[in-house]
């Protein structure tokens, strides 16, 4: 299926996973905290518990580290009848201050491709999660100079991206989405008649998984 792409001015890119390494830090994260209370329960109910309660947290913390850090503790609470111990609670937050702290690992060509695009498009930055984290990830990235504009949005539905884009005066049919999260950066842009790509990431969130359309372009 070809695509015209000819009307683009304005490319957004997210940033997790499709400019930088993100997911795979917090599953490793999970490992550590399903080691931390194996005496309590199996590793894989203690994923299944922490999944469900990161989604009952959802709508009140929002997306990002600091409220996987609350949403472990409290399934640490749960998951071990509130006898889990201090030191142990202390690990969990060091897990998540650790995350905070990681260097920016940019992918392969990220680089090249924003320089290589940034002659022709206007390039935006378009990310969820908690601001204060995504702005010193973007810092540490030395990607800045790339961008026009960075928005971190509190979540990616259509009503998000419609609001944005009015924002920032740009036309539905001038604008391409780059991501790689197809409920987050590619299906909420098709339905409001722009353009997206995915770019698919080696692992994704639970949250983040849908089946693959037809209408979808991979590369």
């Amino acid at each position: 299926m070809e695509v015209d792409f000819s009307d683009i001015k304005v490319i957004g890119f997210d940033a997790d996973d499709t400019l930088w390494v993100n997911e795979t830090y917090f599953r490793e994260t999970e490992a550590q905290f399903a080691d931390l209370l194996e005496g309590f329960e199996t590793k894989n109910k203690i994923d299944q518990e922490l999944f469900k309660k990161e989604m009952d947290n959802l709508e009140l913390y929002g997306y990002g580290i600091k409220g996987f850090m609350l949403s472990m503790i409290e399934s640490a609470l749960e998951l071990s009848n509130n006898e889990v111990s201090q030191a142990t609670i202390q690990e969990i937050l060091n897990l998540g201050k650790r995350m905070i702290a990681h260097p920016v690992e940019l992918l392969d060509g990220v680089k090249e491709v924003l320089k290589a695009l940034g002659d022709k498009y206007r390039l935006i930055v378009l990310t969820k999660g908690d601001l204060l984290d995504q702005e010193r990830k973007l810092e540490r990235s030395s990607l800045s100079t790339y961008f026009h504009h960075v928005e971190v949005l509190s979540d990616k539905k259509e009503e998000n991206y419609k609001n944005l884009l009015d924002h920032l005066e740009i036309e539905v049919n001038e604008f391409l989405m780059i991501g790689n999260s197809l409920k987050s950066d590619v299906l909420p842009i098709i339905n409001i008649g722009a353009k997206a790509v995915h770019v698919p990431f080696h692992t994704t969130w639970q949250h983040e998984q849908v089946a693959v359309e037809d209408r979808i372009i991979i590369i």
